[in-house]
């Protein structure tokens, strides 16, 4: 069933965000103070441990069940030369996944993932944005409701990634809109352009930019002219998660694209969001300081396909072991400081 029934009740969503449950993170903390180690010292650790207290409602979260969902769509603009590699790629990834072969199948399998990959509408990529809205409001709101059909009661943890040839560039172009900027301040190499691609595709978002400046800038506006389908589904699957409390980790550059345009409306939406890393795509560290998110790693990631989100759910699994499974200072027999 579509979680969203119109794309007015969408935006209607980010009016009545759920806030994290306080008595539950108070008790984590009261957990986390009577351990056996000095207060503090397992730095962000602790910090993972009370954000999950809060969103799953629990003193002590687990995380049972988890999963990746990694959506996948086509995008008019890489007609314009604006990817390392062609549009076709897409589809031929979503069948490396199907068969196991990918970064995201070994990384989700590693960190005891469920792995969802959602295609949508592969065959018919969204409209060349610099001439026309990406799409239609009726293929808006079923990007949106795709991402929404992938939360599920129950479900302790989320992890989002995506694939779409040309959809660096629609990240950009998102950015741009949301939080202002140049195209060139938001535009990097994605799948591996040298500079005179990256200045070329640069001219491709400004282009974007320009036809929709008349546009009312307003969430389901900016997603509907400048994203893509899997970019909007993420949108609706975050939103979705915080309606249902359930906590998200995000990927690179693209996935956090998706939350730009709603956090530029209502900045409280990231705050059931953890940032999985910090990839090396030159936009992602700005994004990330504008959606007052902290990345958990660096690794010079820059793959997308939840590859990141996925090796931080393990860092993510670690807080709660420490924090479910060290001794408190009685039950060891350790004097407290």
């Amino acid at each position: 069933m579509n979680r969203f029934a119109s794309l007015a009740a969408f935006e209607a969503a980010l009016d009545d965000l759920p806030m994290p449950d306080a008595a539950a993170v108070a008790a984590a903390a009261a957990r986390q103070g009577q351990l056996t180690k000095p207060a503090g010292s397992l730095g962000r650790l602790e910090e993972i441990a009370l954000f999950m207290a809060g969103w799953q409602g629990r003193a002590v979260p687990a995380i049972d069940r988890a999963c990746a969902a990694i959506f996948a769509g086509n995008h008019g603009v890489a007609a314009r030369g604006v990817s390392a590699f062609p549009p076709e790629v897409t589809a031929e990834m979503v069948r490396n996944f199907a068969h196991g072969g990918a970064a995201i199948n070994a990384l989700a399998g590693a960190a005891g993932l469920d792995l969802k990959v959602v295609s949508l509408d592969l065959d018919h990529p969204t409209a060349d944005f610099t001439v026309a809205p990406a799409m239609t409001a009726e293929e808006l709101l079923s990007a949106l409701n795709s991402g929404a059909a992938i939360v599920a009661e129950g479900m302790d943890l989320l992890v989002l990634g995506e694939m779409g040839i040309g959809n660096s560039t629609a990240a950009a172009a998102l950015c741009a809109r949301s939080f202002g900027g140049t195209a060139t301040d938001w535009t990097g190499p994605g799948t591996g352009l040298d500079a005179e691609g990256v200045t070329r595709k640069a001219a491709v978002v400004a282009a974007g930019l320009a036809a929709h400046a008349d546009a009312a800038v307003t969430p389901v506006e900016t997603l509907r002219r400048l994203g893509g389908r899997e970019i909007a589904a993420i949108a609706g699957a975050v939103v979705t998660a915080r309606l249902m409390r359930v906590p998200v980790l995000l990927d690179g550059f693209i996935s956090c694209a998706g939350v730009a345009p709603l956090a530029a409306a209502r900045p409280a939406i990231t705050g059931h969001c953890l940032a999985g890393h910090c990839s090396a795509e030159p936009g992602h560290g700005r994004l990330l300081a504008r959606l007052g998110l902290a990345p958990l790693l660096r690794l010079d990631m820059r793959l997308g396909e939840g590859s990141g989100a996925a090796v931080a759910a393990q860092i993510v699994r670690s807080a709660l072991a420490a924090h479910a499974q060290m001794a408190t200072f009685a039950e060891a027999g350790v004097t407290a400081g």
